[in-house]
């Protein structure tokens, strides 16, 4: 028999993920003619924040099989929104690296999403539940690269 307290995580749970879902949902509704796909986009959006790294590196952030990642690379080198070079570490390796125009596709998708959320937060919450909504993203960011920091 469940204890309360594992009765109320896994509602805090299922509320926390409908409410990710559904921000999503909203999220997505807000971006320019797609000029690159959701999962070009998170590849693009890693290389930026984390900097240049290996394809093994970025298929394990990313959680993709090589062969998926094969193609995205492939495709945003052709649009030019990625580079490829040698790794200076080790010659049989490749370094993936975002462009300038990569970083301004980028930027380009995730302004109208970042406008829109603004504006929401400013006009349906009050300043201290914006400040305990940031908090909650740093949390959830937390959790979400748990296993990644373990596993690196």
């Amino acid at each position: 028999m469940p204890t309360l307290n594992t009765r109320q995580a896994e509602q805090d749970s299922r509320q926390i993920v409908r409410a990710v879902l559904q921000l999503g949902r909203r999220l997505r509704a807000q971006r320019p003619g797609a000029a690159i796909s959701l999962p070009q986009l998170a590849l693009l959006a890693t290389l930026h924040q984390q900097g240049t790294m290996r394809a093994t590196r970025l298929a394990a952030q990313q959680r993709l099989q090589p062969q998926s990642l094969t193609r995205l690379i492939a495709t945003l080198e052709r649009k030019g929104l990625i580079v490829r070079r040698a790794d200076p570490d080790d010659g049989r390796s490749r370094l993936i690296e975002i462009t300038r125009n990569g970083r301004e596709c980028l930027e380009h998708d995730m302004r109208p999403r970042r406008s829109w959320l603004s504006a929401a937060m400013a006009r349906a919450l009050t300043p201290t539940e914006q400040a305990l909504l940031r908090l909650s993203a740093e949390l959830m960011l937390r959790i979400a690269h748990m296993e990644e920091s373990n596993r690196v």
